[in-house]
């Protein structure tokens, strides 16, 4: 069997080493690839580190973005704009995004990398381009709007809701989606976080249907329509069995339709994998119609105080987070607390009857009057539960 000659072993080593380091200069710096099917969306590798994993993400998407718009700029005017692109601040900057996508995603306790999909919106861009004075040339005409739905994930943490703050896998699961996968299908927004969207809209804001809010968020991120996924993990810690989500769509901030899903986890399954694929399986749902079945329209709202028999304190608090996640239900607020009751007003969508149906999902009964036949409370409304506790 032949040898090759030490010295050019030597040489095919070190070169086959040039060679791997070569590819991950490449990697690391490569400019960015646009979507193909979107000339407004372009894919950027991102490389950060920071003082916590968190920081890192932020400065790495931030800087993505950035370079992003540049690669756009100069793609839309054919090379000639980067020269005289206008200095943006952050906040001006996500302005002009849409939504973003990511893959590849891995991290440390200081480092963070991703391959980031940035899609910009195509009128503002435009607008900036040519307030420059840059002329465009390079991607076409500017592409016709169709449907746009601004998604709002909130995620259910015990008594506390989350949708900017982190930890929010929920929302970080969404960030990873790809969107309009299917031919026809609306784009699906999620909106970055940035300090506009803060202002626009909070978790209390987005859980309590708030339609000035909502039709802000929608607006501001270039959509038509708001959707509020609100996710409630079931299970230990660490070991979830099922994650419930109810989706309330809205329509010029008001109510539209209702529709939840719970989304059972397989054995060994993480929660952040549980996450994803309960985002994509309700993404499908949302681009395909809802094709599971007719959804319930709610055309009108309404708010009742209501009693509730407790046996303590953590059995108010698991029947407080059922309510919580009933799609019918906007929100639960506590009006008084005993050992023994509980009195909270509801805030609902659709009739009575409507909310008898999704309370029954709940093991709850809405009736009238106290069971002791106090005269006095004959127009009361009780929560009488249907068969075992609410849990």
């Amino acid at each position: 069997m032949s040898t090759l000659p030490p010295l050019r072993q030597a040489v095919d080593r070190c070169g086959g080493i040039v060679a791997a380091a070569l590819l991950l200069v490449l990697l690391a710096t490569a400019p960015l690839r646009a979507a193909e099917d979107d000339p407004y969306s372009v894919t950027v590798s991102v490389d950060a580190t920071g003082e916590t994993s968190g920081k890192a993400r932020d400065q790495a998407r931030n800087d993505g973005e950035r370079r992003a718009f540049a690669t756009l700029a100069e793609r839309l005017s054919g090379g000639a704009a980067p020269a005289k692109l206008p200095k943006l601040d952050d906040n001006a900057l996500a302005d002009l995004l849409a939504s973003f996508e990511v893959a590849n995603e891995r991290m440390s306790g200081v480092r963070y990398i991703a391959d980031v999909t940035y899609h910009f919106r195509a009128a503002e861009v435009q607008r900036l381009l040519q307030k420059s004075g840059i002329a465009l040339g390079g991607a076409g005409p500017m592409p016709e709007s169709g449907k746009s739905l601004v998604v709002i994930p909130v995620y259910q943490s015990g008594a506390a809701s989350v949708l900017w703050d982190d930890p929010n896998p929920w929302r970080d699961a969404w960030a990873q989606q790809p969107s309009g996968t299917s031919p026809g299908a609306p784009h699906l927004a999620v909106p970055l976080g940035d300090a506009g969207d803060l202002t626009a809209i909070d978790a209390a804001k987005a859980r309590a249907g708030d339609p000035t809010a909502l039709a802000a968020i929608a607006r501001r991120n270039g959509g038509e329509e708001a959707i509020v996924a609100l996710a409630t993990l079931r299970g230990a810690p660490g070991n979830p069995t099922t994650l419930d989500v109810a989706v309330r769509r809205y329509r010029g901030g008001q109510p539209v339709d209702v529709h939840t899903d719970t989304v059972a986890a397989n054995p060994g399954e993480r929660p952040e994998q549980l996450f994803r694929r309960a985002a994509s399986q309700i993404a499908t749902d949302i681009e395909s119609g809802w094709k599971k079945g007719p959804l319930p329209r709610y055309d009108q709202q309404g708010r009742l105080t209501a009693v509730l028999s407790i046996t303590g304190l953590e059995d108010w608090v698991r029947v407080r987070e059922r309510l919580a996640a009933l799609p019918a239900i906007r929100t639960v607020n506590l009006v008084t607390l005993s050992l023994q009751e509980a009195t909270i007003e509801l805030d609902y969508l659709g009739s009575i009857d409507q909310l008898k149906t999704s309370l029954a999902e709940a093991k709850l009964d809405l009736v009238r009057g106290d069971p002791q036949g106090s005269p006095q409370s004959a127009s009361m409304w009780r929560l009488a539960r249907s068969g075992a506790p609410a849990r």
